[in-house]
């Protein structure tokens, strides 16, 4: 990644909220980031933090009702993606960011082949015809690592294993050369050996295109391995943004440090190997008045029940939102 280099994606303050029968539940709040060129930005935090529906805000794949995005900027390509009109749009997803879903045989299209799903964005983004578009599909195929891809482009997304599903979804995000590739959670429901298999894939595509990378995941093990930086959610906004470095070596918020701690470990007592973080998410039923994490925080005071805290720079490319500053032991000063 090019330092210095201009963000190929900018987000700032993106608010996201769903109209329920029992209030509005503001999913993302406030949340900011950048990506650079070839830059992998992890994203981590449990489920219901609020991971996948800010990336989902950001190219409009939430529907609405009952979702509204509410506020923010997200620039890409000299546009603002939340005011663009539904063309705009459209030729970005698939076109120039690509998107990787979590379950790919509810993501593929059970009575279309692979080979016809993976022409679709081929034909619709870069005007290829039917021949060129099943050449580049078999190169595609190929990439990603799957055998005898000519033959298999005439298979049906039954006739794949759950590995070689995810490794089609790949092929349909990258078809187009994004820029950005988003990927949620794309290995959660394999098995440890093909989970290996689709990381390495993803460092040598990474690598060979040169494209950015958004993983969302609730694994820090993986995070750990492929990413630059690190943003951890908690309660729909950021918790803490770090180098991946910093984050595992100087964690500041208390989430993160919780995070961190439920990492299975084969060293120690059996009886003491595993560790929770009591309580449960908040829900998050109109705008965030205190601190989202109070309620299972070691940590917390008086201060945490009455105001949600900014996120305070903490580092260099490190900050976070907590009003406890873990390196001096001590409240910050109001």
């Amino acid at each position: 990644m090019p330092d210095g280099a201009l963000p190929v994606l900018d987000v700032r303050d993106l608010k996201t909220v769903f109209k329920t029968r029992a209030g509005e539940v503001h999913a993302v709040n406030d949340v900011s980031f950048s990506l650079k060129p070839g830059e992998l930005l992890g994203v981590v935090g449990e489920s219901g933090s609020g991971k996948s529906v800010t990336m989902m805000s950001l190219l409009g794949l939430l529907p609405s009702p009952p979702a509204d995005v509410r506020g923010g900027t997200v620039a890409f390509d000299g546009k603002d993606l939340l005011k663009v009109d539904r063309e705009t749009l459209r030729s970005v997803r698939g076109g120039k960011i690509g998107f990787v879903f979590q379950d790919p045989m509810t993501s593929l299209n059970p009575v279309f082949t692979v080979g016809q799903q993976i022409a679709e964005p081929l034909r619709k983004h870069m005007g290829m015809n039917k021949k060129q578009a099943a050449a580049r599909s078999q190169e595609l195929l190929e990439l990603v690592g799957i055998p005898d891809a000519k033959r298999r482009l005439a298979d049906y997304p039954h006739q794949f294993s759950g590995g070689m599903r995810q490794r089609v979804m790949i092929a349909i995000a990258l078809a187009c050369d994004p820029q950005v590739l988003i990927a949620d959670e794309p290995t959660t429901a394999l098995d440890v050996t093909i989970q290996a298999q689709i990381l390495e894939l993803m460092k040598e595509l990474r690598s060979k295109l040169g494209m950015a990378v958004i993983w969302i995941t609730h694994d820090l093990g993986v995070i750990a391995g492929i990413a630059d930086r690190v943003i951890v959610m908690y309660g729909g906004q950021i918790a803490e943004h770090a180098p991946v470095r910093e984050l595992f070596g100087n964690p500041q918020h208390p989430y993160t440090r919780a995070l961190l701690k439920t990492i299975p470990t084969i060293h120690g007592e059996r009886a003491a190997r595993l560790t929770v973080i009591e309580g449960q998410p908040p829900l998050m039923v109109g705008p965030p008045v205190a601190c989202p994490f109070r309620d299972r925080c070691d940590v917390a005071f008086e201060r945490c029940t009455r105001e949600n805290p900014p996120r305070y720079d903490v580092g260099p490319g490190h900050d976070a939102a907590c009003f406890y500053d873990a390196n001096t032991g001590a409240p910050r000063d109001a």
